[in-house]
């Protein structure tokens, strides 16, 4: 580890006393640091010297902080800087973060949890120094050259990189469309400091992804990357996983154990799924979040951790506020920095480039001699194809068609779609109100089979108006709704909790109504069993 005195921070406070507490903290720690009591004669010495950290109030007589780190920005300074205001609203933390902050903290100020934010912005910044020279450990330029090698992927319950794993995410973001290079730019920017980032985007889009590249291309590359699925994991084991437990803490506590919080530290905390998380939980993260620090169930102290955030969710969180889901206060402490993932249907010039790195993927765990490629027929139908599930359900798709194909060359029927025809409508485009009548019988055969489950605004044909009314609405809509269970989990591989989010469902909701309906998943695929009604509705 570098000596503190190799490093100098300048500190920038209108109040006399502040700045000589903040000088006393810091030179017992044995940093070298100078003073400056408005903004102007802050700007004079940073146009004389370069500092490792600097620590600024937010409202000073001849300016603001945010008038600093614009001058920073526009300069191309790489000092971290770290808010201090008294005006400690969610509005002025956005704002510095957006500004380009490394962190901020709220008067009064806790001292110890003072000196862990300035030790962690210390550290970032000799990690980015370091990475500024090797720059091919890990690349924070753009493009991403294509040849970096591609890590498998991992559990998302509780996943972590080796410190010792090359960067690689940002290379899997494949794509040249404008709404990807949007992303890779908001990823670039976004790694540069602490704050917050909350990823949106449709199931298959990859939310998880996007994290892993922040994490990737952030001077916290080489420290670990924890991934955890919020809806995974059963309610009352959330604080336990969350913070950790001591031994005795309760029944089956066998010793102690760490938990997301700890095993994150000095690295970044991904939580996919934040819009699951219940109320009871939220209140618990959110004090997690501002004190920086956790208490292990069981333990009568916090112990101080240094954790990047970053969550993701298919919900809207405004929406899931407004209906009093989700904590406003939490949602403005998480979505600081949103980055929105375009679905999949909106981006569909990529889609040449994401088949051929997603058949070399498949081809390298295969073990094939050859990558498969796309026929042009197979590319064009894929083309105008809708894409519900997005880059999994294409990924999902192709993993089929070589699986059972055998061959060089993909065909659409190896994907299980029709060949498009010149003229055709695409899936994903609307059809348009000049629908023929009495489609002939040469047209109607060379149309492509209807996708199911998709809603049509054409009214009934006769036959539907006079099909037998049933005779049990409630057996016969069990009945429907099973059947879409079993196409979902089907179409999922098994995976409850895709298939649940693919029908809009949480894990639990899933898992209430495979229990109400008798839908079983088993090594030999889904089973269908007994019906029977359990004991708490997790609707």
């Amino acid at each position: 580890m570098t000596s503190p005195t190799a490093h100098r921070l300048l500190v920038v406070d209108d109040e006399p006393d502040l700045r000589t507490l903040y000088e006393l903290t810091l030179l017992r720690e044995g940093y070298d640091l100078e003073t400056a009591a408005c903004v102007e004669d802050a700007w004079q010495l940073l146009q004389e010297r370069s500092y490792s950290v600097l620590i600024t109030d937010m409202r000073m007589p001849d300016g603001t902080g945010l008038d600093l780190l614009q001058r920073l920005e526009a300069a191309g300074r790489t000092e971290k800087t770290i808010v201090i205001t008294a005006y400690g609203s969610a509005e002025n933390a956005v704002s510095a973060l957006k500004a380009g902050a490394y962190d901020y903290l709220t008067k009064p100020v806790d001292l110890k949890q003072f000196r862990a934010v300035v030790a962690s912005a210390l550290r970032d910044a000799e990690a980015q120094a370091l990475m500024v020279r090797e720059p091919v450990s890990a690349p924070l330029g753009l493009p991403v050259p294509a040849t970096v090698a591609a890590s498998p992927a991992h559990a998302k319950d509780a996943a972590h990189t080796p410190p010792s794993a090359p960067p690689s995410a940002l290379a899997k973001l494949a794509g040249h469309s404008s709404a990807m290079q949007d992303v890779r730019v908001l990823i670039d920017k976004v790694a540069r400091s602490m704050a917050p980032v909350l990823v949106w985007g449709e199931s298959g889009t990859g939310k998880e992804l996007v994290a892993r590249a922040i994490h990737d291309v952030s001077s916290r590359h080489a420290r670990p990357f924890v991934a955890v699925n919020c809806s995974a994991i059963p309610e009352q084991l959330l604080e336990a996983e969350f913070f950790g437990y001591r031994k005795g803490a309760f029944t089956g506590a066998a010793e102690d154990r760490e938990g997301f919080f700890q095993a994150a530290h000095g690295g970044t905390l991904f939580l996919d799924e934040i819009g699951d998380l219940p109320l009871a939980m939220q209140s618990k993260l959110l004090r997690a979040i501002q004190e920086r620090s956790v208490r292990a169930v069981g333990a009568t102290a916090e112990v101080p951790v240094d954790v990047r955030i970053v969550s993701a969710t298919h919900k809207d969180l405004q929406a899931e506020v407004a209906a009093q889901r989700f904590r406003q206060d939490l949602y403005y402490r998480l979505n600081v920095i949103q980055i929105s993932l375009p679905p999949l249907r909106e981006r569909l010039e990529d889609l040449p480039i994401l088949c051929q790195r997603i058949l070399a993927r498949i081809a390298t765990e295969s073990g094939l001699p050859t990558t498969p490629a796309l026929s042009t027929d197979a590319l064009s139908a894929l083309m105008h194809q809708r894409f519900a599930g997005n880059v999994r359900e294409l990924e999902n798709m192709l993993h089929r068609a070589v699986a059972l194909s055998g061959h060089p060359t993909l065909e659409p029927q190896d994907l299980g779609v029709s060949a498009w025809l010149p003229g055709q409508a695409s899936a994903h485009t609307p059809p348009t109100p000049e629908a023929p009548a009495s489609p002939t019988a040469e047209t109607a055969s060379a149309a492509p089979p209807a996708a199911p489950h998709t809603a049509s605004s054409e009214p009934p044909s006769p036959s539907a108006q006079n099909a037998p009314l049933p005779r049990d609405l409630v057996s016969h809509l069990d009945e429907v709704e099973r059947d879409i269970l079993v196409q979902a989990l089907e179409k999922h591989r098994l995976n409850r909790t895709a298939a649940g989010a693919s029908l809009g469902l949480s894990l639990r909701q899933m898992r209430y109504r495979m229990a109400r309906l008798g839908v079983q998943v088993t090594e030999q695929g889904v089973l269908l069993g007994e019906r029977c009604e359990p004991d708490a509705d997790a609707d």
